[in-house]
C-alpha cells in the first residue's frame, strides 16, 4: 500500500537551511521540497504547518532503558521510554548495550535485542559498553562493527562495575583505530573519586549534595585529558559523553584546536540545572544525583559556549530514570547508593529551542547538535536527522509560541518526578512521523509499540 502525506506552509528548519516549503512523503521517505502552493501534489493526508516549524525528529544519541544499576533497574522500558521520547520529538534513540564481565559482546548485545524488539515506538540502535578488554572482545568489536554497532563506550568510572584501566582502554582504542569504530568515554577518574567518597561517608556526609562534591570537576577535567593523549597515542578518534565541567570543555577545546578527532557532548541537565538542585533538603537531592554530576551555576555559560564555538557538538540526555520513590531511596543515609541517573529523553528538543528562545542558540543550531550531528557522529544521516529527499520521514510539527510547564502529572516518562518539575517553557511538539507513520497527532498518541526497527549504523561521518 503506497502513501503520500503532504505537509504544507510551514518553516523547514535543518542544520543547513531556513525555508518555506511544502514537503511531499512518499512510503515512509521524504519525496520532495518545494515552493509553497506550487505543487499540485495528491495525498492521503495534508497536514497544516502554517505558523509553524517542520523539523527533523530528534536523534538522542544517549539513552539508557532497562539499565540494570545499583541494584535496581531504569524504570523505562524500551516501550515506555520511546514512546515518551516520541511525546518529545524524537524519532531515534540509540541505546547502550552491556557486556558483563566474564561475558561476550555478543550476550550483551543479543540481550538488549531482546529488550528492544517488538517494543518500540521509534527507530533505535545501539552502541555497546564494554566492561572487559580481553583478546576475544577485541576481536568481537570488529565483528560488530561490521554488523552496524559502531560505537564502543568505556568507562574510567565505577571501579568493580564498568571500569577499564588505561591498558584496556588503549587496546580498546588501538582496535577502534583499525576497525572503524568509535570509542565512547565516561571520563571521571573513579579511583580517586572512590577514595573521596570514602572520606566523605567516614566524615559523616551522607547528603545528596556530597555527590556532586567527591566527584570534582578537575577528576573530569583529568580522566578527560588522559583519555584524549591516549587516543592520540592510538590514533583513534574520541568521543567524550555527558560533559559537564568547564575544565573538561578546556580539554576538548585544546585537542580541537591541535587538529585532533576528539568530540565532545553534554545533556541538558547541565545546562538547565545546577549543584543547587543536589543541595534540595528532604532528600529531594538525590532526584538530581547522575554521573558526570551537576556543577555549580557558572559552568552553563560556559557549556552553552561551547555549543555555539563546536567544542561540544551533540546534546544527548543520558536518559536513566529511577524513581524516587523505592528507587532513589535506597541511598538515604549513604549519598553512594543514590542510583545515578535523571529522567530527561522526553525534555531535550524543548529544552533546547528555550536555548533558542533565550538566546544561547540559533534554530539551525538548535537541529545541528539535537538531530543532524548525532546522526552523523553515529553513521545514520542522512537517512536520519536531515528534511531532504531520501530521508527518513521522520518530521516534527513544531510550535514556537505555545507556552507549556513541565511536570511529573503530564510527562510520559515512566518515573515519579521530573527533574525540571514547574518549568516554564516556550515551544512544544504538536505532530511527529516517524518514516512517514503518525506518532503523536496533534498532541494525542496514535504510535504503537513495534513500529520502531533496529537500525544499523556505518561508522562515524566526520573521520577522514
Amino acid at each position: 500500500m503506497s502513501s503520500r502525506t503532504v505537509i504544507s506552509g510551514g518553516l523547514v528548519i535543518t542544520a543547513s537551511d531556513e525555508l518555506y516549503a511544502d514537503v511531499l512523503i512518499e512510503d515512509g521517505r521524504i519525496a520532495a521540497l518545494a515552493v509553497p502552493g506550487t505543487q499540485n501534489w495528491t495525498a492521503d493526508r495534508t497536514i497544516d504547518a502554517t505558523g509553524k516549524y517542520v523539523v527533523p525528529g530528534g536523534v538522542d544519541a544517549h539513552t539508557h532503558m532497562e539499565l540494570p544499576f545499583g541494584g535496581t533497574f531504569a524504570s523505562d522500558t524500551f516501550e515506555t521510554g520511546t514512546r515518551a521520547a516520541a511525546w518529545g520529538g524524537t524519532t531515534t534513540i540509540i541505546d547502550f548495550a552491556v557486556q558483563s564481565v566474564g561475558h561476550t559482546l555478543r550476550e550483551g548485545l543479543d540481550a538488549w535485542h531482546a529488550k528492544a524488539e517488538g517494543n518500540c515506538a521509534i527507530d533505535y540502535g545501539f552502541h555497546m559498553i564494554v566492561s572487559d578488554v580481553n583478546q576475544e572482545t577485541l576481536k568481537e568489536m570488529d565483528l560488530l562493527v561490521e554488523e552496524g554497532v559502531t560505537s564502543f563506550k568505556q568507562f574510567m568510572a565505577y571501579p568493580g562495575v564498568f571500569y577499564s584501566d588505561d591498558g584496556q582502554i588503549l587496546r580498546a582504542m588501538q582496535r577502534s583505530a583499525e576497525n572503524g569504530g568509535l570509542i565512547m568515554m565516561h571520563a571521571e577518574n573513579g579511583i580517586a573519586i572512590d577514595v573521596l567518597v570514602e572520606q566523605a561517608l567516614a566524615r559523616g556526609e551522607t547528603d545528596p549534595r556530597y555527590h556532586g562534591e567527591v566527584r570534582k570537576a578537575l577528576l573530569e577535567a583529568e580522566a578527560t585529558h588522559r583519555a584524549i593523549k591516549l587516543a592520540q597515542v592510538a590514533g583513534a578518534p574520541l568521543y567524550v559523553v555527558h560533559v559537564s565541567a568547564m575544565e573538561a570543555v578546556a580539554e576538548l577545546a585544546r585537542a580541537r584546536d591541535e587538529g585532533l578527532n576528539v568530540f565532545g557532548e553534554t545533556c541538558p541537565q547541565y545546562l538547565f540545572l545546577s549543584t543547587d538542585n543536589l543541595a534540595e533538603p528532604d532528600f529531594e537531592g538525590s532526584k538530581y544525583v547522575c554521573s558526570t554530576p551537576l556543577r555549580p551555576r557558572e559552568h552553563q555559560a560556559k557549556l552553552w559556549q561551547g555549543l555555539r564555538t563546536n567544542d561540544l557538538q551533540v546534546v544527548s540526555t543520558d536518559h536513566c530514570p529511577f524513581c524516587f520513590v523505592g528507587q532513589k531511596e535506597l541511598g538515604r543515609g549513604d549519598f553512594s547508593k543514590i542510583p545515578n541517573g535523571l529522567p530527561g529523553v522526553e525534555n531535550r528538543m524543548d529544552l533546547l529551542h528555550q536555548g533558542v528562545v533565550d538566546g544561547h542558540i540559533s534554530r539551525r543550531r538548535w537541529i545541528e547538535i539535537a538531530c543532524a550531528t548525532p546522526a552523523r557522529m553515529f553513521g545514520m544521516y542522512p537517512k536520519k536527522g536531515t528534511i531532504a529527499p531520501g530521508a527518513d520521514a521522520d518530521v516534527v510539527i513544531y510550535d514556537p509560541h505555545a507556552e507549556q510547564i513541565i511536570s511529573a502529572e503530564t510527562h510520559h516518562m515512566n518515573v515519579d518526578y521530573s527533574a525540571y518539575e514547574g518549568r516554564r517553557l516556550t515551544g512544544r511538539v504538536e505532530t511527529v512521523l516517524s518514516r512517514g507513520e503518525l506518532v503523536i497527532t496533534e498532541r494525542e498518541y496514535t504510535g504503537r509499540a513495534g513500529h520502531g526497527t533496529y537500525t544499523p549504523r556505518s561508522t562515524c561521518q566526520y573521520l577522514n
